[in-house]
């Protein structure tokens, strides 16, 4: 069994708790999406567990639509409605996210997969899911262009946003955050290449410690710290 995913799956449970009760507090459409993202997280490594345990035709659906294509996009999509503020830029960009994703979802689960025969347990989806899913051209094309997307914008706009707190010397702590959500951000981007070296366990390990650091920076960029100079304060969420 897969006990590194596990830690994973209730990690990311209870820091999408933590952000859809800020958004119940704070209302903001970019703590709603990141909400989403984080369930596209959280269904990715939970059916991690469920295909370390047993084959699941719609286990590795799941898995490949939630981990492998969704998951970054919408994550990255709250940040764009945290830091674009040219009306009606990230509301036409989440339509356009909400269709490509709608037929993502219609071609992960009309894809042929072959029998469970073929799946080897001990092993991670991500080392055998090619040869066990039939995927066409514009499913790689989206996957490929929704993790592009993806990780331009969560990773971009937190370094971006760190480089802002940190130019006008206020609240550090969001500067902290935004950092820890960037590294977090590109964890599993690295587990990738862990997976093409042969080094599986690091694959599950750089999971665990990306929703670790995005939680930790989430936590201390939504932390209340006092203000020394109210006027050079810049706008938060």
């Amino acid at each position: 069994m897969n006990y590194i995913s596990i830690f994973s799956t209730i990690v990311t449970a209870i820091f999408t708790v933590a952000v859809f009760n800020r958004y119940r507090q704070r209302k903001g459409t970019h703590l709603l999406l990141w909400g989403i993202g984080l369930i596209f997280y959280g269904l990715g490594t939970l059916t991690e567990v469920i295909l370390s345990i047993t084959f699941s035709e719609f286990a590795l659906k799941v898995w490949y639509l939630s981990g492998a294509m969704l998951t970054a996009a919408w994550l990255g999509q709250g940040t764009v409605h945290l830091l674009v503020r040219k009306r009606g830029v990230a509301s036409t960009l989440t339509i356009i996210l909400v269709i490509v994703s709608v037929v993502a979802a219609i071609l992960v689960f009309t894809s042929l997969t072959p029998a469970a025969a073929d799946y080897n347990t001990s092993l991670p989806a991500s080392e055998q899911y090619k040869e066990i899913m039939t995927r066409n051209s514009l499913t790689i094309v989206l996957t490929i262009l929704l993790n592009i997307y993806g990780t331009i914008t969560l990773v971009g706009g937190a370094i971006y946003s760190a480089y802002l707190f940190w130019r006008k010397k206020v609240l550090l702590n969001r500067m902290v955050g935004n950092i820890l959500i960037a590294a977090g951000a590109m964890m599993p981007a690295i587990g990738g290449t862990f997976v093409q070296a042969g080094l599986v366990d690091w694959l599950y390990l750089s999971e665990f410690i990306g929703v670790i650091l995005m939680y930790a920076g989430f936590m201390q960029a939504t932390a209340q710290q006092p203000v020394a100079n109210p006027r050079a304060a810049v706008p938060t969420s």
